[in-house]
């Protein structure tokens, strides 16, 4: 998969693609059969197949504060890899600014799509909006179209138990807990990735030493303690995860995962973990006392030891 930051000469260059849009946050089986659409297409057609991935989320450029956007169920770098694993031959990493927004809707056609992209078949949802105060629609996309030369396709729908998929509907189910379901909708278990940053070592202090993971995200989608897996490497190690703001140790900051790896002892400073997530065990809580957060800690632990050994 070839990432490009530019659409000047592309339509030159590869005698156009067929292409789709989007934020694709979590990638899962709804914009997974889009993807398929635009493979197939592209195939049939003998063109390269690009995506149109718009960054940062528009909720996200917008937002007075990161705590008033929807919480990204993937950083930027999970969702490449998401889309490589589909195979997608090109991501166009469009980025949502000032300038973007106030694009007109025709220009928007003009200058990206035709002029830049040479798209000979864009597939996109009946409710996709675009341009400045969002005047582009799908009838608008039907009549360019056939003014200039190319295919609009609708996406293909996704369903699972009579519920369209959706990233909204994701995050509500990790909200509730659902792993199981989750995993269902994405087609594969739900993960975060990051470096591990130094931290202030508190875990060690209070006997259960943890690793810091820098998440990347303005908002995160889950709070509370949960039992994981790490990948490290191609090793799974069990782990107990804190996910949220430490309200005992400090109440301000951005938030933090913190991994204790079960029965592990080793450097993992700078190195990148994917983190699994497989079950809630509690809300975060604010103890009164060090000492009552630490028998709460031995006792998440005790229950994570538990979820792997059944």
């Amino acid at each position: 998969m070839i990432l490009i930051e530019e659409h000047t000469g592309f339509a030159q260059q590869h005698s156009g693609c067929v292409a789709t849009i989007g934020k694709f946050d979590g990638v899962h089986l709804g914009h997974q059969a889009i993807l398929r659409q635009v493979r197939d297409k592209a195939e049939q057609l003998g063109l390269p197949s690009l995506v149109i991935l718009m960054e940062p989320h528009p909720e996200e450029f917008f937002a007075a504060s990161s705590q008033l956007c929807p919480a990204r169920l993937n950083n930027l770098e999970e969702k490449l890899a998401a889309l490589e694993s589909m195979q997608v031959e090109y991501v166009y990493l469009l980025r949502f600014d000032l300038a973007l927004s106030q694009l007109s809707a025709e220009d928007y056609i003009k200058s990206i799509l035709v002029d830049g992209l040479g798209i000979a078949a864009f597939i996109v949802g009946s409710d996709f909006r675009f341009g400045n105060q969002r005047k582009g629609d799908f009838t608008m996309l039907k009549e360019s179209g056939a003014h200039f030369g190319f295919d609009v396709i609708e996406t293909a729908s996704c369903e699972v138990g009579g519920q369209r998929v959706s990233s909204t509907y994701i995050r509500a189910q990790l909200e509730a807990g659902n792993f199981p379901l989750v995993e269902q909708l994405l087609g594969r278990p739900y993960a975060m990735t990051g470096e591990v940053v130094e931290g202030r070592k508190l875990g060690r202090d209070l006997g259960f030493p943890t690793c810091n993971v820098n998440l990347h995200r303005q908002r995160i989608p889950l709070h509370g303690v949960y039992v994981c897996e790490v990948k490290l490497g191609t090793e799974l190690i069990p782990a107990a995860v804190n996910i949220g703001y430490r309200p005992t140790i400090t109440s301000i900051g951005n938030a933090l995962l913190e991994a204790h790896l079960l029965d592990f002892d080793g450097d993992l400073y700078g190195q990148r973990l994917e983190v699994v997530f497989r079950k809630k065990i509690r809300e975060e809580e604010k103890f009164d006392e060090l000492e009552t957060l630490i028998r709460q800690i031995a006792i998440d632990v005790q229950q994570t030891r538990e979820y792997f050994s059944n």
